[in-house]
Formats: C-alpha cells, sequence, structure tokens
C-alpha cells in the first residue's frame, strides 16, 4: 500500500491580509475521495489491518461524515470490507438523498443504524462486544479516525520545506490532526487549533497525544458548534473560492481561515508573519450541507 505522498503549498492573496504572508497546504489535493487528514489518519491503521491479518474496517459516523466517506473508500481502494455504524436510526431509509452516505454506499460500505443514545456507547466494551458478536471479526478504526496510529500519520504532514513558518493553523474536530502536527513542529512555531465545537474540553484531548506546549485551541469561531453555519460564513467561504480559487469545506476549514482573517484584522500576527493553513479536505460535504441550506433558504455554497 503506498501512503508515501506530500502537498503542495499555495501561496494566497486575500483582502485584509496585506501584513502577511499566507500559504495553504493543499492536502485535500492528495486524493479526490480520500483526501486531508482522512488519509493521513488512515495510513498506518490500513497497514495495521493488513499486518495482522484482517480483512473487515468498521467505524463509526453521522450522516455527512468525511472520516465515513473516506473510509469506504479507502477500502474499496485496497481491498477492505467496510461496515459503518451511523448515529440516527431515522436515515436508514434516506440513503440515496443523502451525498455522503450514497457514496459510501457505492464503494460497497454496509450500514449499522442505531439510536444517538447507544450510539453514545460507542467506546464502551461491552457495546463493542455485542458488536463484534453481531459482525464477526473486524479492525476497529475509532469515530473520525483518531488513535494513535492516526496521530503518526498526522505527523507527515508537514515536511522539512515547512520549518520557516511562524504559525501552523489546522481545524480540529477530534484533536488528531492537530496533535500530530503539534508533534513535528520546530520550537520557534506555534500551532493555532480552530475548534469546530462548542467549548475548550478539546485542550485535554489533545494534551494526551503530545508533550508539547506551543499551541494554543482557539474557541472563536465555531459559528454556534459542530456543522452550525450562518450566511455570513457561506459568504466568506464562496468569496474566498472567487478571490483565491480554493475551495473550503463549511465545517472545518471554512471556519479557520475565517478565524485567521479576523486574527489578522484586528492585528493578532505581527506585520510579516508566516502562516501555514492546513486544508484538510472534506469538500465532499458541501452537497449535503446545501441541501440542508436549502431547506432553511440560507445562502448555497458555490
Amino acid at each position: 500500500m503506498d501512503f508515501n505522498v506530500n502537498s503542495r503549498n499555495q501561496s494566497v492573496h486575500f483582502p485584509l491580509l496585506e501584513d502577511i504572508e499566507l500559504v495553504i497546504k493543499r492536502e485535500d489535493e492528495i486524493h479526490p475521495d480520500i483526501s486531508g487528514n482522512k488519509y493521513r489518519k488512515l495510513k498506518y491503521n490500513l497497514i495495521a489491518a493488513r499486518e495482522q491479518g484482517f480483512d473487515t474496517l468498521v467505524t463509526f459516523g453521522g450522516a455527512y461524515s468525511n472520516h465515513i466517506a473516506a473510509t469506504a473508500a479507502v477500502g474499496l481502494k485496497f481491498g477492505f470490507k467496510t461496515i459503518g455504524i451511523i448515529r440516527g436510526e431515522e436515515i436508514v431509509d434516506k440513503i440515496e438523498g443523502n451525498a455522503t452516505l450514497a457514496f459510501a454506499q457505492k464503494c460497497g460500505m454496509q450500514f449499522k443504524f442505531i439510536t444517538r443514545s447507544l450510539y453514545r456507547e460507542k467506546e464502551n466494551d461491552t457495546f463493542l462486544s455485542t458488536l463484534k458478536d453481531e459482525l464477526g471479526n473486524y479492525y476497529l478504526i475509532p469515530e473520525g479516525g483518531t488513535n494513535s496510529l492516526a496521530i503518526k500519520g498526522c505527523e507527515e504532514i508537514l515536511t522539512k520545506e515547512d520549518k520557516s513558518f511562524d504559525y501552523i493553523c489546522t481545524s480540529v474536530g477530534t484533536g488528531g490532526t492537530i496533535s500530530g502536527i503539534i508533534n513535528s513542529t520546530e520550537p520557534h512555531q506555534k500551532v493555532i487549533g480552530f475548534s469546530s465545537l462548542k467549548g475548550d474540553f478539546l485542550k485535554d484531548e489533545i494534551a494526551k497525544w503530545t508533550t508539547k506546549n506551543n499551541w494554543e485551541l482557539n474557541t472563536d469561531f465555531h459559528f454556534g458548534g459542530y456543522a452550525k453555519i450562518n450566511n455570513e460564513l457561506i459568504s466568506f467561504i464562496n468569496n474566498f473560492k472567487l478571490v483565491t480559487d480554493v475551495p473550503l469545506d463549511p465545517i472545518y476549514t471554512g471556519k479557520m481561515l475565517y478565524g485567521i482573517v479576523d486574527m489578522a484584522k484586528n492585528k493578532v500576527f505581527k506585520k510579516g508573519s508566516k502562516i501555514l493553513a492546513i486544508h484538510t479536505g472534506g469538500l465532499q460535504g458541501i452537497a449535503g450541507m446545501n441541501n440542508i441550506l436549502k431547506q432553511k433558504n440560507y445562502l448555497q455554497l458555490i
């Protein structure tokens, strides 16, 4: 399995960023279906699964999960059977109308839909034992893909060419990607994580995976919480794409870039600072999000 790949760095010019240098690492371009941090997180998990003789991958996610889509795609590419444990029984008869699940199913993923209350037991040993009795022998990948092997993969995002940057910025969901990035930074660099969730509880998660302290978690740009967006954010994402030709997803990278621009506007970064923003992919979720936005009479993502 060949997972050795580096992504390109793209310089961007955007209003309010005249005093700093902003470069975007285009991890979203790594693979059309297994892009960004999902590619990194799955790399060593797949190698371990193959070495341990597993032919089935089981993982967890919601109806619009980038991780579910990527796991299904990687299973198809490398010959693994995949099973997705999906949050929400009400979705069982709505697969065709859900771009993410329809894609995963096309890749061969089988689904098991469970209630939201049962889904909260996804790390419970009793529940996992019951699941193994039902599904047979499988290699378990946690929700979002974050475990020690995922951290190892994310440590490969930065290359030696990235040592000149003062700041490394990334969106944060489960804490795995930022932890790997922190582990591979230089002492002079500062990592800023932009949380897509309310609250600062992710600080404790990140601290589990790194011993470095050259990072901070910014919780000012979640726009109300996970998957919460408004017309202001949509307008920013659309304008950013028109100006820079860089597409952003509304769950993660859109909020991160909005935060970077806002911080630059408020002179948080010193003049001349060099910032590397990690594009973690997630673009597959735009189609599903636009369906939701249409129902709410919001603007559409272009």
